[in-house]
């Protein structure tokens, strides 16, 4: 297929990679032009503009950090949008607002133009193994057209629907439950060092008896180990538990455990933890806390 795909940062570079491994035709467009080098030198083209990465393609995707960015990419001068012809594809796969959805999803349906919004679950080391799983939501025949392109990304596909603002929900409350999960862990660390118990110790415990969870191995290695770079940092993190919030109190419902853990981002922020890896500012957080 030709593709454009348009955000190479630390989740898109990887997975444009692997689209050029698997002989998909690419061509690249990012904010920052540096950022397009890796691709080039792997036979991409570079495009000077989004509407330009759309000229050809069979697809085109968009992994952007945030509401905003997608929004002066898709609406914005030289957009997206504006160069999609009717019956083209646009695969989105960023992790934004279900309301930023509603919205894609009327203007694309209004033009006629096949949209899928495909978020995916994954740090930056399983997108580059091709491992990610994908949620995708949309028409059936386009999520059938977005097939080959979801292949050499991920180890599976969960279909949540034909709404695509429902994929984008499922992303963030998924996200919710990670930072939950994550917030839990760091307290409990903190619990067994108060007691003398080393946290990798208490963790081979109580993970082995009760959860035998390879994820929460992961998220305690990092948190244990912290990594040189950050797979997602404290920001992120907090901007999708806003982005979870403000699509629950659209729906009129409420989580106590998320407007806490919105306070313990804002906190985390404030002292200077915002580029922080997520899960290693969250632990960090639950250490300043747990003093009594």
């Amino acid at each position: 297929m030709r593709i454009g795909f348009l955000g190479l940062g630390n989740m898109g570079t990887p997975m444009a990679l692997r689209l050029i491994g698997a002989g998909h035709e690419l061509a690249v467009w990012n904010r920052t032009e540096g950022k397009t080098e890796p691709l080039l030198r792997e036979g991409a083209i570079a495009a000077a503009t989004p509407a330009e990465a759309e000229l050809g393609a069979d697809a085109v995707i968009t992994m952007l950090f945030d509401d905003a960015a997608n929004e002066e990419v898709l609406f914005g001068a030289n957009g997206l949008l504006d160069a999609l012809e009717p019956g083209a594809l646009h695969i989105a796969m960023s992790t934004i607002s279900v309301a930023l959805s509603e919205r894609l999803t009327a203007e694309h349906r209004k033009r006629g133009i096949d949209f899928v919004a495909a978020p995916v679950f994954g740090r930056p080391n399983v997108a580059a193994g091709g491992k990610l799983w994908i949620v995708a939501a949309g028409a059936t025949d386009a999520i059938e057209r977005a097939r080959p392109v979801f292949a050499p990304l991920s180890r599976g596909v969960t279909v949540i629907g034909s709404e695509p603002p429902q994929a984008n929900a499922v992303k963030l409350g998924g996200n919710f439950l990670i930072g939950a999960m994550i917030h839990s862990l760091s307290e409990a660390f903190v619990f067994a060092g108060g007691q003398g118990i080393e946290p990798a110790v208490f963790f081979e415990a109580v993970n082995n008896a009760l959860f035998q969870s390879p994820f929460y191995a992961a998220y305690a290695n990092v948190m244990l180990n912290p990594p040189e770079h950050a797979g997602a940092t404290i920001s992120l993190g907090a901007k999708d538990m806003r982005l979870f919030r403000e699509a629950a109190a659209s729906r009129s419902t409420r989580s106590s455990l998320a407007d806490n853990m919105a306070q313990i981002f804002a906190e985390a922020r404030a002292v200077g933890l915002a580029d922080e890896d997520w899960a290693v500012g969250q632990y960090r957080m639950a250490q300043r806390r747990g003093k009594a």
